[in-house]
């Protein structure tokens, strides 16, 4: 399936999910407020952030009920301040508050992602060092989260296990060394990109002649790594991996890798505070 397609499909599948575990057979405390009841609300970020997740919103309300609007100030991958109200949502007031939570719990986590992206690329810049992402997604949220991460100016590593061959420390041990995994996988499939992960010199040297297209720099120090760049010499790609954090990431950039991956973009992220205000009220 193509990515575009799958996209739309997990955006679907999301808001189903999120709908059927917190409504349920139905919302009670929504049914306080009386049927004909309309309402405009507005949702708010209290801190700086990246915006990400508006497809997921739309298609959580739409579910709910397609007449109602949403009139967004900003758009996926814009930087929002704290205070900024970038989206008024209009509606049976029932619905509104029915779809809250699901809504802002999808929005709230991939703005987080979104914005750790951007905060890293930002510290990246003028570097021409590429920020990856990594599978340690949230269980579930593995196309939304990848989404989020190029909304924040990242790019993704791979999707799954289907899409390039990451050669680790246990395949290489069951292949019988690098230079046999790197050869069955170009059996396997020749078009699709192959993957080392390194942790020595020697290991390095031997992904250089096996032919890797790309050479992961597993923990390295920063001394090593600008010693690994010297020695591949534009043969492969070098990926930095292990102990990246705001902290490491512009030096190890400035060693001469050619990109730089972390979980940490992820799985890691801490929600970005939104909330929602109902403002107006009045019956249909």
């Amino acid at each position: 399936m193509h990515y575009q397609d799958a996209l739309v499909e997990a955006i679907r599948e999301a808001a189903a999910h999120l709908l059927a575990e917190d409504v349920g057979p139905g919302d009670i405390t929504a049914q306080l407020i009386p049927e004909s009841q309309r309402a405009m609300a507005r949702v708010i970020t209290r801190e700086d952030a990246i915006l990400c997740g508006m497809a997921w919103v739309e298609e959580i309300f739409r579910r709910l009920d397609p007449s109602v609007r949403l009139r967004w100030s900003a758009a996926d991958g814009d930087r929002l301040e704290a205070g900024q109200c970038f989206l008024e949502i209009e509606g049976s007031a029932r619905c509104l508050l029915t779809g809250e939570r699901a809504a802002l719990n999808l929005l709230q986590t991939l703005s987080a992602t979104a914005t750790r992206t951007r905060r890293y690329v930002d510290l990246l810049d003028g570097t021409g060092v590429r920020l990856l992402d990594t599978r340690k997604t949230l269980p579930g949220m593995r196309l939304a989260q990848k989404y989020a991460v190029t909304c924040g100016g990242g790019h993704n590593h791979r999707i799954g296990l289907y899409d390039a061959f990451l050669i680790k420390e246990n395949h290489i041990a069951a292949c019988g060394g690098i230079a046999a995994a790197v050869e069955a996988a170009r059996r396997i499939a020749n078009d699709l990109p192959v993957e080392v992960e390194v942790e020595t010199f020697d290991e390095l040297d031997q992904a250089l002649a096996a032919g890797a297209d790309i050479v992961m720099l597993d923990n390295f120090s920063l001394d090593d790594m600008r010693e690994a760049v010297r020695r591949s010499a534009g043969r492969a790609t070098l990926e930095a991996s292990g102990n990246v954090d705001e902290t490491t990431l512009r030096q190890i950039a400035e060693t001469g890798v050619d990109c730089i991956s972390s979980g940490a973009l992820t799985k890691d992220v801490r929600a970005i505070d939104l909330s929602m205000r109902i403002v107006e009220l009045h019956d249909a």
